[in-house]
């Protein structure tokens, strides 16, 4: 996987677009003591990437989501994860009273590094996690030599 380096700025435009998209959904009316204005933020899975001598290992958490909802494709160098949370509808006699799990589609792209053998690559599903394993391509490692000083 290749490596990003954390921008503190990015990260500040992403908290100011989801602050804009917030005021932009408020209600027109302000909320009173007695009612919480509840949002819910974009979802996207959390995902931990890890590496081995053999592999790489991509964990993405999916509760709530069938394996048939998920799609895992690998085109260009770049391995996609899709899916989509859809909210069942409850019962009528039910009331909600608040809903704090975001819900639908979501896309995560990662660029799988140049020493991944596409052609072995594999993923698992259980108890709501992905695990999607990129075994390592057999390159041959150049070999340390010592050149002798004159």
């Amino acid at each position: 996987m290749a490596l990003v380096r954390w921008d503190p700025f990015r990260e500040m435009e992403e908290v100011a677009d989801r602050f804009t998209r917030l005021l932009q959904r408020r209600p027109e009316a302000a909320p009173t003591r007695d009612r919480e204005d509840i949002t819910t933020a974009d979802w996207v899975p959390a995902v931990d990437v890890s590496e081995t001598d053999a592999e790489y290992l991509v964990k993405a958490e999916l509760p709530g989501i069938k394996k048939e909802d998920v799609k895992l494709t690998v085109s260009e160098g770049r391995l996609t994860l899709r899916g989509e949370r859809q909210h069942k509808k409850e019962e009528k006699t039910e009331k909600l009273h608040r809903v704090e799990r975001a819900y639908g589609s979501f896309v995560r792209s990662f660029t799988l590094p140049d020493d991944v053998d596409e052609a072995k690559l594999s993923a698992d599903y259980s108890d709501g996690v992905l695990r999607v394993h990129l075994p390592k391509s057999a390159v041959t490692k150049p070999k340390a030599t010592e050149i002798q000083i004159k």
